[in-house]
């Protein structure tokens, strides 16, 4: 039955009957007169020849309460609502326009509408938002206000936006929650009035202070929001004018002037759109004991004092207003003690006090001193130069003082000294090489040894300390003199004094320039010089000798004179080595090298010291410039400088020490083969005696082995017979064993297949009982779905929809019979035959029967 109806819709659908449903619509289009038009359901269409389809069925659009759609190329109605048509027939539309329609009916689509989007909700507008609103051609509101196109204004909620073809939604704008100490910034897109009634010009910018949600009207726009400076009684806030205005305390501001806001004038600020905060500013608090000076400082009239100041003395807390500053900061209140003052100088005139309270004229330039104890704030026309302290000195100790008004250095030396207002402290300059020599704090100026390093006080009195039997020079440019004084001493120079540089030669062979002093040591002591010589015979040796020294002088200074001639000779030791070595080369030219190699020393000492008349050599030689005495000479060492007299010399030495050695190994030889001899004849004894003591233990062994043989014949044959007896027993138990295991392990066998099949068929048994029960409950359920099922559907569908299906097929073929004027039909398949004789005469009728 069902696949029969199912055939039976498709051949209706292609016989051209279309049943529409309720709420369901077709395009239909007249081929003869070109019209297209709407046939709405519930409806059965039987679509003529001349007719044809062309959209559909299609349900009918169905906009629920508060939506709409926006329809395209809408018709046109007329004002009783009926559909306009044109001559032709068809339905007038609004090309390229668009309608939003809202709840209503279920309505179609006429042939050239279309459905823009979807059916979308209507847009509810919340309190403190509003949508803007633009207008995109000109109309007249349902107010009765006529729109321009380009004309924007704000649909406010709380609400619901009905939608107009005529309007665009620009945005939604949204409330801004202005909360305490807060402010909104607002700049004007046009020129507009405010919600204050206050006409505003394009791009006027202004700040709503209100608390509360605040909505922007459509030519308003937020720049920002604006938070409260929070002041203080130690913050105030610096302001600064963008342009000429009046303040929130309705004073006027120019433009560029800059202004304090501090706690008495607001406890918050909220900076204008015309305000430019320039900073914080922190209170400045002055103690008892501190002061400060304010340059450029603000007058009564609210204006700077350029090059103006003012001292401010504590205790005060203040704010420094624009263009205010301090000059050095907060100062502290100078204390003075006993033994300090303070120098000042007069930056312009005043009238002063001095100590006794005496009315003193202080001009520009005017210099005077403070001294203590007291406690000091200067005034804004006194500078202070420095602070000056008692300078304590031992008596070797001092410092340089130079007059102001003289210029003439002086040395103050074993006093407490205060410098007084025409005073200074002058720095005494040395050379480098002596600041060296005293910062090093050594009599020499050896660089190979190092030493700690200490910065000079030049103001302080040079000072040297003499070591122990030396002489230091020191030369007076004033008066063009000279002293010399011996160590141990502390020399301290004048301001004109200067100690007189030794450079002396150093080294082996000498060098000049290599030892800078201060002082020359009187000596004794000793210098050591390498010396060239050539013999007569053109032998060229190497000399390194050591001289005894000291100086002859007379230290009690009863003859000055003397003891300046230590220092006529800038390098004493150069000149004297080179002195010594001048006649050393003289004596060494006139011998040959055997002569001088026997008696080198007898040479040397006789060229150097000189012999007296009975031909004895000197005990010293002295020399005039400066008084230098040498009293000894060392040969340290005398090496050939020829390669071939150096080989020849080595030659000698090797062949010496190649005799003695040999020697030395052939006695060493000899004492070794006696060793060896009596090391062999004790061996041999010890093999003899090992040889026998070795026949006497083969002995032993063959004893033993003779014991140990019938031992072991006679143990063999007993340990065989135990042997065999106990494997006989050992099988016999290990058979019987065997056996028993065997019957255990096949009645362990039977019992485990037997215990094996009855569990498998238990399980088989109780699988198959569980299978049937779950197969039993499965059909009943499935009846049971089936029976609830069937009672449902026939619930659901009635008694008399279900007649009405029964008879729905019949009934159609009838009328249609009936419409195509068929009275009556025989369907065959061709299959059985039909008697038509029989058939015809209950077919045809007489005409007289009827």
């Amino acid at each position: 039955f069902s696949s029969t109806s199912r055939g039976t819709r498709k051949m209706s659908a292609d016989s051209h009957v279309i049943r529409l449903k309720p709420f369901e619509y077709i395009h239909v289009l007249n081929n003869n007169t070109n019209v297209t038009g709407v046939v709405c359901g519930p409806k059965t269409f039987t679509r003529q020849e001349h007719e044809q389809v062309v959209e559909g069925p299609k349900k009918m659009l169905m906009i629920p309460p508060r939506h709409y759609c926006v329809i395209a190329n809408p018709i046109i109605r007329n004002e009783d609502g009926s559909i306009d048509t044109d001559e032709f027939g068809n339905s007038r539309l609004k090309h390229g326009d668009e309608e939003i329609r809202g709840e209503q009916e279920p309505f179609p689509l006429y042939p050239g509408e279309t459905l823009v989007g979807k059916i979308s909700p209507l847009q509810v507008v919340a309190a403190n938002a509003a949508l803007r609103l633009r207008c995109i051609r000109d109309f007249t509101d349902k107010a009765g206000v006529e729109r321009n196109a380009g004309d924007e204004w704000l649909f406010k909620g709380p609400g619901t936006y009905y939608p107009a073809v005529e309007v665009q939604v620009v945005e939604i704008i949204k409330s801004t929650i202005v909360k305490e100490n807060q402010a909104l910034k607002l700049r004007a897109r046009r020129k507009m009035t405010d919600s204050n009634s206050i006409e505003r010009q394009a791009g006027e910018e202004w700040l709503i202070r209100t608390a509360g949600a605040y909505l922007p009207e459509v030519d308003e726009e937020v720049v920002d929001t604006v938070r409260a400076h929070v002041l203080t009684d130690k913050k105030a806030l610096h302001l600064r004018a963008r342009r000429t205005f009046k303040d929130f305390n309705n004073v006027e501001r120019k433009a560029g002037q800059e202004w304090l806001v501090t706690i008495s004038d607001a406890e918050t600020h909220i900076p204008d759109v015309y305000e430019e905060v320039v900073g914080e500013v922190r209170i400045t608090t002055l103690n008892n004991r501190q002061y400060a000076v304010i340059l450029d400082p603000v007058g009564s009239d609210g204006t700077n004092k350029l090059g103006k100041k003012e001292l401010v003395k504590g205790e005060k807390s203040f704010f420094l207003r624009p263009g205010e500053r301090l000059e050095s900061g907060i100062q502290n209140v100078h204390v003075l003690d006993g033994e300090e003052a303070l120098l000042l100088r007069a930056k312009e005139t005043f009238n002063d006090s001095d100590v006794e309270g005496d009315a003193v004229s202080r001009k520009p330039g005017d210099k005077w001193m403070i001294k203590g104890p007291c406690d000091y704030i200067p005034p804004i026309e006194v500078e202070i130069l420095e602070k000056r302290r008692v300078i304590p000195l031992d008596e070797n100790e001092g410092i340089y003082v130079r007059d102001l008004n003289t210029g003439k250095v002086r040395s103050v030396i074993g006093e407490a000294y205060m410098l007084k207002s025409n005073e200074e402290l002058w720095e005494k300059e040395l050379p480098d090489g002596v600041e060296d020599l005293l910062s090093q704090r050594e009599y020499s100026g050896n660089s190979k040894v190092s030493r700690k390093v200490e910065s000079r006080d030049k103001t302080r009195v040079v000072t040297y300390r003499a070591p122990h039997n030396s002489a230091v020079q020191v030369y007076d440019y004033t008066s063009n003199q000279s002293r010399v004084l011996f160590g141990p001493d502390l020399v301290m120079l004048g301001p004109d004094e200067h100690f007189t540089l030794i450079s002396l030669s150093g080294g082996k062979p000498k060098r000049q320039d290599v030892i800078k002093s201060i002082c020359v040591l009187l000596g004794p002591d000793f210098m050591t010089d390498i010396v060239t010589v050539e013999t007569s015979d053109h032998a060229r040796l190497s000399l390194q000798l050591a001289y005894n020294w000291h100086f002859d002088v007379d230290k009690s200074g009863d003859c000055p004179d003397a003891s300046i001639k230590i220092f006529s000779v800038p390098d004493f030791v150069g000149d004297a080595c080179k002195s010594i070595a001048s006649r050393v080369r003289g004596a060494v030219a006139s011998t040959s090298f055997d002569d001088f190699h026997k008696r080198s020393a007898d040479c040397i000492r006789s060229a150097v010291f000189g012999v007296d008349a009975d031909g004895n050599t000197k005990p010293s030689l002295k020399f005039g410039a400066n008084n230098l005495v040498i009293t000894g000479i060392d040969i340290q060492s005398v090496e050939p400088i020829d390669q071939r007299t150096r080989d020849s010399l080595q030659k000698s030495v090797q062949l010496a020490i190649e005799i003695t050695t040999k020697s030395q190994e052939a006695a060493a030889r000899h004492e070794a083969e006696r060793v060896e001899q009596e090391a062999r004849g004790r061996l041999e004894r010890q093999k003899i005696q090992d040889e026998a003591e070795a026949e006497r233990a083969r002995k032993r062994l063959l004893q033993l082995q003779a014991q140990s043989a019938a031992v072991e014949s006679t143990g063999q044959a007993t340990a065989e017979a135990k042997a065999r007896s106990e494997a006989a027993q050992i099988e016999g138990q290990s058979a019987v064993e065997l056996a028993s295991l065997k019957a255990q392990s096949s009645n362990i066998i039977t019992e485990n297949e037997l215990a094996g099949s009855t569990e498998s068929q238990l399980s088989e048994i109780e699988f198959q009982q569980q299978m049937d029960n779950l197969e039993i409950e499965r059909a009943s359920g499935l009846a049971s779905i089936e029976s609830t099922k069937f009672k449902a559907i026939i619930a659901a569908i009635g008694r008399e929809t279900i007649a009405a299906i029964a008879q729905a097929g019949p009934e159609m073929q009838a009328k249609l019979l009936e419409g195509l004027g068929v009275k009556s039909l025989l369907i065959t398949d061709g299959n059985s035959p039909i008697n038509l004789f029989n058939t015809a005469n209950g077919l045809i009728t007489n005409p007289g029967s009827q």
